[in-house]
């Protein structure tokens, strides 16, 4: 099926979620003088834009209702629709999104159901493996800078002389975990370099599984951690890597930073489960998250909660700095437009010359599933 028509919704999951695409993505997409691009009312507002804005780009543009930039063609949003707006797609049409296959089969099987041909923005990438629409350093560097701000006000003698090193004990260095890594020592930098300041800096320990399947060893190191990162991608999202036992033997004043941010799944077997047990999932609502705070009541029954530290979680991380989040998705998403302007989604080969089109296969459900 060609694509005549794109619609790109807003997201409504959280009042502080305000990413749209700026309107520079829509002046260079308008050289396809052929495809109907609809917003939906009031995209862009809640970054400060205004319709005049995305109609000075692209004057062919189209406000509509949110249930009709639904029926187009292709609807490309950030953030993976619920499954209401899902289910107000047509049967053919194309999903472009951050899906997340490995840890949502419910919405994998529900796409498949519906005959919507899912691509995830999350899974385009190159022939060696590297995502190709993604933000890695707004995603580490938000939770870190955050993390560091609720250590100051936990932790005894912060900008003290007496003190050992802040330890930040990293577990998973893909790109989020070196982002992640580099955000440490710049903060550490920002913070401890004033020669006023007597205190040490941060000293980041990376553990890889080697360490962190011997639980004699992480009890030892997590005594002595002050943040504990999760920028873990598992293979398996059944398999707990820190056991709640283990967040016991945090000192009081730790800090853990959920980058992963895995949501739980109890209606799939196995149960799909967060890296550190017993941890919240947190929101851009709600990225900060205290032990006595309610959110730990949505977490499954059988999951163990007992011990409990400052969380500091959210679900969409680059979604802290909106503008410069979609700023970077923006320039990265017009190839991969492209290509799915100038051939049908069926005709896409992944063998094909051209590297956008490559990744788009690799990024379609169909693939996930071969």
């Amino acid at each position: 099926m060609a694509i005549k028509s794109i619609g790109f919704p807003r997201m409504h999951k959280e009042e502080s979620e305000r990413r749209d695409f700026l309107p520079e993505i829509f002046k260079k997409i308008q050289e396809y003088k052929d495809t109907e691009i609809c917003l939906e009312n009031g995209y862009g507002e809640a970054m400060g834009f205004k319709e005049e804005d995305y109609l000075k780009a692209h004057p062919k543009i189209k406000f509509q209702q949110h249930q009709e930039v639904y029926k187009k063609d292709m609807v490309i949003v950030l953030r993976a629709p619920i499954e209401e707006e899902i289910r107000l797609m047509k049967k053919g049409s194309v999903l472009f999104s951050m899906l997340h296959y490995e840890t949502r089969e419910l919405r994998n099987q529900l796409l498949r159901e519906l005959g919507i041909k899912g691509i995830s923005m999350d899974g385009l990438v190159d022939d060696k493996n590297k995502r190709m629409l993604v933000n890695f350093r707004g995603t580490s560097r938000s939770g870190v800078r955050i993390a560091i701000e609720e250590l100051k006000k936990k932790m005894p003698d912060f900008y003290g002389g007496k003190r050992k090193p802040i330890c930040a004990s990293l577990i998973g260095f893909g790109d989020v975990g070196i982002y992640a890594a580099k955000a440490l020592g710049e903060f550490s930098n920002i913070e401890f370099s004033n020669e006023k300041r007597k205190a040490s800096g941060i000293i980041t320990k990376v553990l890889p599984s080697s360490v962190t399947k011997d639980m004699g060893v992480m009890e030892k190191i997590l005594e002595k951690t002050d943040i504990l990162v999760d920028a873990s991608r598992r293979k398996d999202a059944s398999q707990i890597i820190v056991p709640n036992k283990l967040v016991g033997k945090l000192p009081e004043h730790a800090v853990i930073l959920d980058l992963s941010a895995d949501p739980y799944n109890d209606k799939i077997k196995p149960m799909q489960v967060k890296g550190i047990e017993g941890i919240p999932t947190g929101t851009l609502d709600k990225y900060i998250i205290h032990p006595d705070d309610k959110l730990y009541d949505t977490i499954p029954k059988t999951i163990n909660t007992e011990n409990r530290r400052l969380v500091i979680s959210c679900n969409a991380w680059p979604g802290v700095d909106p503008i410069e989040c979609m700023k970077i998705y923006g320039e990265q998403i017009y190839d991969f437009l492209s290509v799915l302007l100038e051939k049908e989604i069926g005709s896409l080969k992944v063998n094909s010359k051209n590297l956008y089109e490559r990744a788009l296969v690799r990024a379609t459900l169909d693939y996930f599933y071969r």
